[in-house]
Parts: C-alpha cells; sequence; structure tokens
C-alpha cells in the first residue's frame, strides 16, 4: 500500500424480557427465581463462534454496532458524525463524499475510514482513496491517501485525516463544524463496484501540560532476536473489530489466497514493535508468485503506518516491517509517515493478505502463515493526558485479552458478560430473599 499524508497547515447488551408480576404461591416463587437464575446463566455464555460457510472465504467483519450513512455530494448536506461512534457507507468508483463532525478547541480528532472492496473485484496500482479533515473555509487540517501498490489485489484499505490543537497554529484550531472529505481514485480499467466504507470518530486528549516536541536524534532499529517457546495456534480475524489479540511471541495461522486476516498487538508508551510474517512451504508447486503476501501495520486510530510484500516460490518466505520508532507523543511532529503514525499507545494493528493468484499454482487450500512477534522496552508513563485517554492507552485487561487472544468482539463480551453475570447475580440473590422472607412468614402465621 502506498500512503501520503498532509498535516494542513497546522502541521445491549440485550435486554432482559420482564417477568410477570410474582404470585403469593411457593410454586411460583420457586419458578420465578428459577427463571431468573436461567436468565443469567444463558446471558454469561460467550458468544458462539462463526462457522466457515462452505468453501467461500469468510467475508469482512464489519462492526455490528456501526450505523449506516450516506455520504452528502457537498458538505452544506453532510451528515454528523459522533465521536466514539462507527458507520458504514459505500463509495462509487471516483467517487467523492462529505461527512461532518463538530468539534471544540481542546480535542484532538481523528476519523478513519477503512475501505472495502469487492472481493474478486481488479485493481490497479495507484488505485485507492484519500480521506481529509477541512475547516469552513476549506484549509486542509490533515489527510492521509492509501493506495494499491505493487500488489495489485484487493484487500482492506485503512487511512484517517485528523485535527490536531496546536496553539502555535492558526488554522484548523476555532470550534466549530468541520467537513471529512472521502475521494476514491480507479484506473479505467478497475472494477466498478462500489467499496464499502468502515468509518469511525475518535477524540484524543490533549495534554495537562507541553511535553518534549523535538525526536531524539538516536533510536534502536536492530532487530531483536526471534521469540521463543515455538508456535502457538492464534488464528487470525476477519476485519479489525475482531482482530485477533496477540503478545510477544510466535504465532500460527492458517490463510487462504485471497484471505486478508486482522491481528492486534498492544504497544505501550516507549515500546518497539516489530513484526516478521513467514509462508510456509509446499509440496504443490514451485512457481514463483510476486507480491505473494502484504504485511501490514495502522496505529490505533486505524492510521496506516507501514507495509511490506514478498515473493514465494512453494519454499519459506519471511518478509518483516521495517524498524519503527518507540512509541511517543513526540512521534506526531515528524514529516514521515510511518514515525508519525507511532504517536500514541493503544492496539496496533497486523493484517496479512495472501495473493489469490497463489491459488493457480497452490491450489485454493490453505497456507501455513506464521507471524513473529517482538516488542520491546520498558512502558513508559503517558504524556499527562487531560482527560481519559481512552483506547490510546494499554490498559490490565488489554494485556490479559493479548495473553489469552481474545479477539475485540470476545473480548467485549466478555467484559459484558461479567457485567451481566453481575447484576442478574444481585437480582437473583434479591428474589432468593424475598422467597426465604416469604416462607419464614407463611411458617410463622400457621404456627400461631
Amino acid at each position: 500500500m502506498k500512503t501520503q499524508a498532509g498535516i494542513g497547515r497546522n502541521g445491549r447488551i440485550g435486554r432482559i424480557s420482564r417477568f410477570g408480576r410474582i404470585r403469593r404461591g411457593t410454586g411460583a416463587l420457586v419458578a420465578t427465581v428459577a427463571a431468573v437464575a436461567a436468565v443469567g446463566a444463558v446471558t454469561a455464555l460467550p458468544g458462539q463462534a462463526w462457522a466457515a460457510d462452505g468453501d467461500a472465504l469468510p467475508p469482512y467483519a464489519f462492526d455490528g454496532a456501526a450505523q449506516r450513512v450516506k455520504g452528502a455530494a457537498s458538505s452544506s448536506d453532510a451528515v454528523q458524525l459522533k465521536t466514539g461512534e462507527t458507520y458504514r457507507d459505500t463509495l462509487k468508483k471516483d467517487g467523492k463524499v462529505y461527512y461532518r463532525v463538530d468539534l471544540d478547541d481542546k480535542v484532538n480528532s481523528y476519523v478513519s475510514v477503512v475501505a472495502v472492496p469487492k472481493p474478486g473485484g481488479k485493481v490497479e496500482y495507484g488505485d485507492g482513496f484519500k480521506v481529509s479533515m477541512q475547516d469552513g473555509s476549506g484549509t486542509d487540517c490533515g489527510y492521509q491517501q492509501v493506495s494499491f501498490s505493487s500488489a495489485e489485489y484487493v484487500r482492506p484499505l485503512a487511512g484517517y485525516a485528523r485535527r490536531i490543537v496546536d496553539p502555535d497554529s492558526s488554522s484548523c484550531q476555532k470550534a466549530g463544524a468541520f467537513y471529512v472529505l472521502v475521494e476514491r481514485t480507479s484506473k479505467p480499467t478497475s472494477a466498478s463496484d462500489d467499496w464499502e466504507l468502515e468509518i469511525r470518530h475518535l477524540s484524543e486528549p490533549g495534554l495537562k501540560k507541553a511535553g518534549p516536541t523535538e525526536l531524539p536524534e538516536a533510536w534502536s532499529s536492530a532487530t531483536p532476536p526471534p521469540p521463543t517457546g515455538g508456535p502457538q495456534k492464534r488464528q487470525g480475524g476477519a476485519g479489525f473489530h475482531d482482530a485477533v489479540s496477540l503478545t510477544q511471541g510466535e504465532w500460527r495461522s492458517d490463510i487462504r489466497p485471497g484471505q486478508t486476516l486482522f491481528f492486534r498487538v498492544p504497544v505501550d508508551w516507549g515500546q518497539q514493535l516489530f513484526a516478521t510474517a513467514e509462508l510456509g512451504s509446499s509440496a504443490a508447486a514451485n512457481e514463483y508468485i510476486g507480491n505473494a503476501l502484504v504485511l501490514s501495520l495502522d496505529n490505533p486510530a486505524l492510521g496506516h503506518v507501514d507495509e511490506n510484500s514478498g515473493s514465494y516460490d512453494g519454499k519459506p518466505a519471511t518478509l518483516a516491517l521495517d524498524a519503527q520508532r518507540p512509541v511517543a507523543h513526540e512521534n506526531r511532529s515528524s514529516y514521515n509517515e510511518a514515525t508519525n503514525g507511532m504517536r500514541f499507545a493503544g492496539w496496533y494493528y497486523l493484517s496479512a493478505t495472501l495473493s489469490p493468484k497463489v491459488a493457480a499454482e497452490y491450489g485454493d487450500k490453505p497456507v501455513p502463515l506464521t507471524l513473529r512477534v517482538n516488542v520491546t522496552g520498558n512502558a513508559k508513563p503517558g504524556p499527562g493526558y487531560d482527560g481519559d485517554p481512552g483506547p490510546f492507552a494499554v490498559t490490565a485487561d488489554d494485556k490479559e485479552a493479548a495473553a489469552n487472544g481474545a479477539s475485540g468482539v470476545r473480548a467485549a463480551e466478555d467484559s459484558g458478560s461479567m457485567r451481566l453475570v453481575a447484576v442478574a447475580g444481585i437480582g437473583t440473590g434479591s428474589v432468593l430473599l424475598l422467597g426465604l422472607g416469604a416462607w419464614t412468614l407463611v411458617a410463622r402465621r400457621r404456627a400461631a
């Protein structure tokens, strides 16, 4: 994926159905207690894994809570994107659509776009999209342009636009309406299918006091030794929303031609992420396929950071992402897109795509894929946010999810289930106490 970026001039849980009125009879009371307990037990179960639908590749896993919107042809008609929400839309070939965000003058704002072309469609070198954020005068506050490079086959592309609060800047700083513009570019010979869009709006608090803004001149780019302990099975997810969590280690998946697998790794302040991908050998053939595997890295706001691709000829083949600077708030001062992207702590996303051309020479069976992940350096304190950092931090729950291999969806479900168990437990306990009190009262009256 090719990227270009600019910084503008400023550098339910499901509701439990209500039960009917409790009758005075003890039988009804026992039944009600059992029913409440059953509800608690059933709703506490984690979500079930999806089964594969025949031999078809799993579709991209969109956020199930995303709201459908329609981008406008004019900024004057743009629909508002609320902070913390996810949306879905479609983008036509060479389409151009606007959305609106209402911002104050205190927090940084990021709007990411994941473009998902139709499986099997044709794309050419340079096909892609640009997402930018503009103020009311049309000034670009920050943009990113992502496109297909020499690996000319469809896969999800991610990029973000941003408005950064900077007291030293005179543009894009006032509170008010800002507009997010998404523009798709395609070659005449490319497929004319609409692209599905997944859109997120996130906010990042400002700092309590200004920190360092200059990058350290020296930093370690030496590749660490490969992780020890041998490979462990972790099958990747089908989208950013259900990306499977990884920690440092060697992780084994199976990937089919044309498939993209998603993973996520928590990287804290001061830490560096290193990742390599290896395709296992095949006895089916020995034909050379260029750009057979693409490995991409995106940051916690789904801004594109880095990408690399490698060839395959039936022998073990390894590719690695470039070494990146440690995660630091001051990285955002760099004009280098990869360094600029390592600007906050949180979940960093790895995605691997296997070329559909592999099927023609090696068959449509899964190919072994091994990811080797290193997270080096000790975690440092954050930059001192003036508010809740939200997704731009690494929590104890994040570390547990990474150790257990929970997907983004599963981690959220587990958290929600625990809350529901607590609520159901309290409710069940209350009903049991009520029942014991009723039985005691009945026994006393009978004794009298």
